[in-house]
């Protein structure tokens, strides 16, 4: 491992200091210099299966309510199934440039742990079905591996099928 991938390897993110100071276990892997920008091709340079890696999107609801949704990167969020989810007439995405003064996050590194608020949050019922899967750590190049149970110790959420 080259000196810059150490050093990474060795950061902490909110996420992880509030995995740790709530005591959930979890493995954190990290990725250098690939260019991955997609969730899949992040899959593909930790070597796992697009179905176990999720990423975090946030909506607005008709009544102005956000919600966060986290899906396998393999697959794509259905807005209707969402917005049933979440007993709304409808749910679009936020704009990239509001998503890091409602969340803390950046586009392509937001995590569901440790937003500034805390919001309605589904994962899809896929996830139910993993031993882990795998999360933003709420900075680019950092991956939470957590079991789904483990999850939701530390975030509020409801399984739905909200995938295309």
């Amino acid at each position: 491992m080259g000196k810059e991938a150490k050093k990474q390897a060795e950061q902490k993110t909110n996420a992880m200091r509030l995995l740790e100071q709530a005591k959930i276990p979890y493995r954190h892997h990290c990725y250098v210099d690939t260019g991955a920008v997609s969730g899949i091709e992040v899959a593909a340079v930790l070597g796992q299966d697009e179905n176990r890696v999720f990423k975090t999107l946030v909506t607005v609801g008709k009544s102005g309510e956000h919600y966060v949704f986290v899906v396998p990167v393999s697959r794509e969020l259905d807005l209707r199934k969402a917005a049933k989810a979440v007993n709304e007439k409808s749910v679009e995405m936020i704009k990239a440039k509001e998503l890091l003064p409602l969340t803390g996050y950046i586009h392509g590194g937001c995590s569901p742990i440790g937003m500034k608020k805390r919001f309605t949050t589904v994962v899809d019922v896929s996830a139910a079905n993993q031993d882990t899967i795998f999360v933003s750590a709420g900075k680019i190049g950092y991956q939470i591996e957590i079991k789904p149970d483990d999850l939701k110790k530390i975030v509020l959420f409801s399984y739905a099928d909200i995938t295309e």
